[in-house]
């Protein structure tokens, strides 16, 4: 747009260089007259026209270009039709005819809006956009009507500037009602384009204005091309809430689906589909991939309802011989991701279990991610484990990532391995090796949660009084970082960490912070934060967690050590009672 404002600066300049003013006296009964001047030969003669308005006795005078005849064009007299635009206002302070975005502000009506987009070359997709704009606001205030301008070719001009095109017309009967049904096609969808395309601010104001289809396929289009307008998708979310309309399963999980590629949590409309998803779920009877989809966007935005879990897992037991395997693998993988533990669970067991094999996944870090969902759900048989530990299987894993496994890979890993030592019973199958490149992993707290284990740590350390009582930032080698650990005796009284305490009592701190729960109407630690304390308190340590709704680092130092000695004194009391 930049360069464009320059050219023209550029093409206006050698216009007005060239040019040559006479000084007689002008006569117009219009306001607008035009005369040319000569200088220098006669092969100036004609490059040389320029244009002269006058107000007043002062001539104001202007290159006449196809870009100026354009914009002269919406000022012709139709006697047939009213006329389009005001009359222009020149003055001695501002001589020239008004801009196209003076054109906008001035209009009144629709069709003087729409009447910028005929037959104006100079219409740019910048003054679309603020056209679309200005009747949103007017149909929202009800001065206007959507039924008004929705099917006005003008309209649909502005809708193709901003990114669609219509199909043309033929002169053959059979290709005109081909033509017909697209363009109808495109006027039902046209408003869906100019949200796709347009300003975020721009867009919400729309959104009142369209069907709850096409909200719902506007967030579809946004997670398609990974746009995360928050001003947009709020106001989607808000109308998509109110609307009384229940959403189909299909559109339900197309929303669940945009929310979890664009990160978005709004649990007003979580709400809003888990109900419709409870009411459209028993009518569903042949399409297990919108149920494997809802399963997945669930886990990803820890979005957790019990009830919704329960259908879900219900409606796979009744339909398992039609879900296809990587629908079930969802279900295991998000009932693990949001702790969740089923009322059938036997029947999940003995029904659904044995039906995944590994060849039923392309990759093995797929069939790698499904045994640790089992073990996060405490259904993990023998054969899983020794499928994952096994020396060939690190190795066919390693072929897959050329540039070698990712930190994510080896702490699952790591958690797979941590679960055979220590929780599978009578489990006799491989473990990793101690020198394995899989324990060599970096592992860092985010930035939110680490701000939160500084101020921790800050109160701890005054509590304790001494460096030799705490460590820090401990990596576990079971794929996660204990944030502090300390040891005290029957009586609280710390003791030296880095020394063997017979009758000491181990204690590990554990920070929890947003991303570490399951969100939604049944708040809970995630599957994997649990996992952690499990094997924690196998290692023969006292989780004491630290939820970031108790503990902030906003609080003075005197009343989070405060909040650390209660918490000390009734996990050591609740240990020595036993």
């Amino acid at each position: 747009m930049l360069g464009l404002q320059r050219y023209a600066i550029v093409l206006a300049t050698q216009f007005f260089r060239k040019a040559t003013y006479s000084g007689n006296a002008l006569r117009s009964s219009t306001n607008v007259a035009t005369k040319e001047a000569t200088q220098g030969n006669k092969s100036n003669e004609v490059t040389n026209k320029v244009e002269v308005e006058t107000k007043g006795d002062e001539p104001v005078k202007r290159p006449k270009g196809k870009l100026i005849a354009a914009a002269f064009e919406n000022l012709k007299d139709d006697s047939t039709k009213e006329r389009i635009l005001p009359e222009p206002k020149l003055s001695s302070t501002s001589p020239s005819l008004p801009s196209i975005d003076e054109q906008i502000i001035n209009a009144k009506t629709v069709n003087s809006l729409l009447a910028l987009a005929e037959n104006n070359s100079t219409l740019t997709r910048k003054h679309a956009l603020r056209i679309v704009s200005i009747l949103a606001d007017w149909t929202s205030m009800n001065r206007a009507k959507l039924s008004e301008f929705e099917n006005d070719s003008r309209f649909l001009r502005i809708c193709r500037m901003l990114g669609r095109s219509v199909p043309k017309d033929s002169n053959s009967s059979t290709k005109n009602s081909e033509n017909k049904a697209k363009i109808d096609g495109f006027r039902t969808d046209d408003l869906n384009t100019v949200l796709g395309v347009a300003g975020d601010d721009e867009a919400a104001k729309l959104i009142a204005s369209i069907s709850v289809p096409q909200m719902v396929r506007v967030m579809t289009t946004l997670a398609v091309r990974r746009r995360r307008s928050t001003p947009l998708l709020r106001s989607l979310a808000f109308n998509i809430s109110s609307a009384n309309e229940q959403l189909d399963l299909k559109q339900c999980a197309d929303v669940f689906y945009a929310m979890a590629s664009l990160n978005f949590q709004d649990v007003v409309l979580a709400a809003k589909l888990c109900a419709d998803i409870q009411v459209m779920l028993p009518k569903n009877n042949d399409k297990s991939a919108a149920v494997g989809s809802i399963l997945t966007s669930l886990g990803i935005l820890k979005y957790r309802d019990l009830d919704v879990l329960e259908s879900l897992t219900q409606w796979m037991l009744q339909h398992s011989d039609i879900c296809r395997p990587q629908d079930l693998s969802a279900l295991f993988l998000s009932s693990a991701t949001l702790n969740f533990k089923t009322t059938q669970m036997e029947q999940v067991r003995s029904k659904l279990l044995g039906t995944i094999v590994q060849h039923d996944f392309p990759k093995n870090h797929d069939w790698m991610n499904h045994v640790w969902a089992l073990v996060l759900g405490g259904l993990c048989d023998h054969k899983h484990l020794e499928s994952v530990l096994s020396t060939a299987f690190i190795e066919k894993l390693q072929s897959e990532q050329p540039a070698g496994l990712t930190a994510t890979t080896k702490m699952k890993l790591l958690n797979v391995n941590s679960y055979a030592q220590l929780i599978a019973s009578n489990y006799q199958g491989p473990f990793l090796a101690k020198e394995n490149p899989v324990f060599d992993v970096p592992i860092s707290h985010g930035k939110s949660k680490q701000i939160l284990v500084n101020g921790m740590l800050d109160a701890l350390k005054s509590l304790l009084s001494s460096n030799n009582y705490v460590k820090s930032l401990q990596d576990s080698k079971m794929g996660f970082l204990i944030d502090a650990l300390c040891v005290f005796d029957a009586k609280r009284n710390p003791l030296p960490i880095d020394k063997d305490h017979q009758d000491g009592i181990r204690v590990a701190l554990m920070v929890v912070d947003y991303h570490d729960v399951c969100h939604g109407a049944h708040r809970a630690a995630s599957g994997i934060t649990t996992l952690c304390f499990d094997l924690l308190e196998k290692k023969g340590y006292r989780v004491l967690p630290i939820p970031y709704n108790e503990f902030s680092t906003s609080d003075k130092l005197l009343k989070r050590v405060q909040y650390l000695e209660a918490k000390f004194k009734s996990l050591i009391s609740s240990k020595t009672n036993k």
